[in-house]
């Protein structure tokens, strides 16, 4: 597949109507979300998860080994778990030995990588997925698997626990699909991260508990082989330890935010201080950033302005770091039998690829996201910007400028600007080429990709900022975003647009509500309503407004106040929203009452609303028309006719 636009000549067009090759097949059917690297030493085999949109969003283990890749897991097995309803690390491979979740069931298997015998069940067949399995760690000197289980067995029903129960159990590897679980940890609210020494005689793991998220408040516990003689290592009220492990030599390693930024610690001594953020919050399960190549060094992520630098740290030598590679961002590390590292990494010019870093720092790509060659004349490249914000803080963010070279706007006209505000909201943008924002950028439009304040990769203090004024700070950054490109003529001041999915979606609909600096607003499946969030979601975020927001019910009318939904008649704009008529998290009416109260005023309102969606857009189908109808929309509201062919979009008062 090709995006070669190597231009012969350019053409006046307005911005919006640049001509673009790259196109929605580029963006669905023509890639592969990478995740979930390991490697089995015993071999030398690397592995990942491949999420195909081409199969539904199907998750497929891939094998790669002597420079051939395979597929390990056979349809329709679907390799990714439903714990926190986020899921995460799904699988583990140890000696040619293969143990995952599969999603359609929440069941654990067995399998032999080499062997033609179908995955083997491990855990029982229950209607409904009431027992699930993320975290898998193989213990194979015991024949068991440790993993955290998820039970909704009973909930609701009379004596029964109020929400689903989350443990650390030991299952048996030699089970025929009959084995719920030896309990080995319980008592806590949540736990994760279940890491058996190299020695096989510690386990670590972590907890915590309501109202705190993983990124709060933590605690490391250490215990024998099966959690007994539990003592806490680290963590408690006010600090954040994440990414446990051990070193080849059962050394504990772990980070924590003590000093204001999570640096790496080992054996409870400081590995690596910096005034920088070197692991991610917790919102799914993962393997951690940091890996050891050898009993002598660590190698780990830091996150800079801009990127993130792996660098090698000599035990007990922090002064003689070194940088080993540079990214615009990457996932988890495994080490390889080689002393090399493989990760999944993301680069500002091209597309996303599992990556092996040899020791000297040579790079190898094993598997790219999409086969795609891209005119590097076409792309627009992040530049991190910052500006000051109401609070007196400072803000940070992506500036992507319109860029085409078949293409460019009529002389003394400026672009539109697209205001991203992410999800989360505790996560962070990132600057690796997206071709969803060169969908944009190639066609006229300036993106600036927030990262408002509660975002991570800029320490606690940064991440606190949105503490207890969740709807004011991010929309406060994000508007005074925009306004500072304005100041500087960087985009045109009467099309601005705020853009936003779930708790994105949220600050783009409260930044309508009680500002009016932009004059398009998109909402896919956004956040209307707090209230409905704090009473009717998953375990792992039923609390989460309590540090957001505040304590639910004592502080009922702050969260009155903040619902858009509460305050339509401040809606003053154009309005897009795209809703699943399956969303769980916010109900589709959420959705209809606000186009229908922005109708009601008047202002130009598109409401699409898409059949077997839930909270995100999964189908090619509907990623397809949904962002073909959001151009469609803003062709109509700033007055251009595209160049792609858009759908006949109903829009009101238009």
């Amino acid at each position: 597949m090709t995006a070669d636009s190597t231009p012969t000549s350019s053409s006046t067009v307005p911005h919006g109507a640049w001509p673009s090759p790259i196109d929605l097949d580029m963006i669905t059917a023509g890639s592969v979300g990478l995740s979930g690297v390991q490697c089995d030493h015993a071999d030398g085999s690397v592995y990942w998860l491949e999420s195909r949109a081409s199969e539904a969003g199907r998750s497929v283990l891939v094998r790669w080994r002597d420079g051939r890749r395979e597929d390990v897991t056979p349809a329709p097995f679907n390799v990714r778990n439903g714990v926190h309803e986020y899921g995460g690390t799904s699988y583990r491979v140890q000696d040619g030995v293969l143990v995952f979740s599969d999603f359609a069931d929440g069941r654990l298997y067995v399998q032999r990588v080499d062997s033609t015998d179908e995955p083997r069940p491990l855990t029982p067949d229950l209607p409904g997925r009431v027992l699930r399995y993320a975290d898998p760690v193989l213990d194979e000197s015991r024949r068991r698997v440790l993993a955290v289980r998820e039970d909704h067995r009973r909930v609701g029903e009379a004596g029964g626990p109020l929400e689903c129960v989350n443990t650390i159990v030991a299952v048996s590897l030699d089970a025929e699909g009959d084995d719920e679980g030896e309990l080995l940890v319980d008592g806590h609210d949540f736990v994760s991260s279940p890491r058996i020494s190299p020695d096989g005689h510690r386990l670590l793991w972590l907890s915590w508990e309501h109202p705190d998220m993983p990124w709060d408040a933590t605690t490391l516990w250490s215990g024998d082989q099966d959690g007994a003689g539990a003592h806490r290592l680290a963590g408690g009220p006010g600090v954040s330890i994440a990414e446990p492990g051990w070193t080849p030599d059962s050394r504990e390693v772990w980070c924590t935010d003590e000093s204001g930024f999570w640096n790496l610690v080992i054996d409870g001594a400081p590995a690596y201080p910096v005034r920088a953020d070197c692991a991610d919050p917790a919102w799914v399960f993962s393997d951690p950033g940091w890996a050891a190549p050898d009993a002598s060094s660590l190698v780990l992520r830091r996150h800079d302005r801009g990127g993130v630098t792996l660098v090698r740290v000599p035990a007990g030598r922090p002064a003689a770091v070194s940088t080993l590679a540079s990214f615009a961002g990457c996932s988890e590390l495994v080490s390889d039998p080689d002393g090399g590292i493989v990760l999944v990494a993301s680069f500002p010019d091209r597309p996303a690829a599992v990556v092996r870093v040899a020791p000297d720092g040579h790079q190898q790509i094993l598997r790219r996201s999409v086969e795609i060659d891209l005119d590097p004349e076409l792309l627009s490249i992040a530049e991190p910007i910052q500006w000051d914000t109401p609070d007196g803080a400072t803000s940070f963010g992506y500036l992507y400028l319109p860029k085409n070279p078949v293409a460019h706007a009529p002389a003394g006209s400026l672009p539109p600007l697209l205001v991203l505000s992410h999800g989360g909201p505790t996560a962070a943008a990132r600057s690796g080429l997206s071709l969803g924002t060169q969908f944009w950028t190639s066609r006229g439009f300036a993106v600036l990709d927030v990262d408002y304040g509660g975002s991570t990769g800029y320490g606690r203090a940064y991440r606190d900022r949105l503490q207890g004024t969740w709807g004011i700070v991010d929309v406060d950054d994000c508007c005074s975003g925009a306004q500072h490109l304005v100041d500087s003529g960087v985009v045109d001041p009467s099309k601005l647009v705020i853009k936003g999915g779930s708790a994105g979606g949220y600050t783009t609909l409260a930044a309508l509500a009680f500002r009016d600096t932009f004059a398009v607003g998109v909402s896919r499946y956004g956040i209307g309503d707090l209230e409905t969030l704090a009473t009717d979601t998953h375990k792992f975020e039923s609390r989460y407004l309590d540090g957001l927001v505040g304590p639910y019910p004592q502080e009922k009318a702050r969260y009155e106040e903040r619902s858009p939904i509460h305050h339509v008649d401040g809606f003053d704009c154009a309005l897009l929203v795209l809703q699943g008529e399956d969303d769980k998290v916010v109900p589709p009416a959420q959705a209809t009452s606000i186009a229908d109260a922005v109708r009601a005023k008047g202002r130009p309102v598109a409401l699409r609303m898409y059949a077997g969606e839930g909270h995100g857009f999964r189908t090619s189908e509907s990623v397809r028309d949904a962002t073909l109808s959001e151009l469609a929309f803003y062709g109509r509201i700033f007055g251009f006719q595209p160049a792609d062919a858009v759908p006949d979009l109903q829009i009101d008062n238009l």
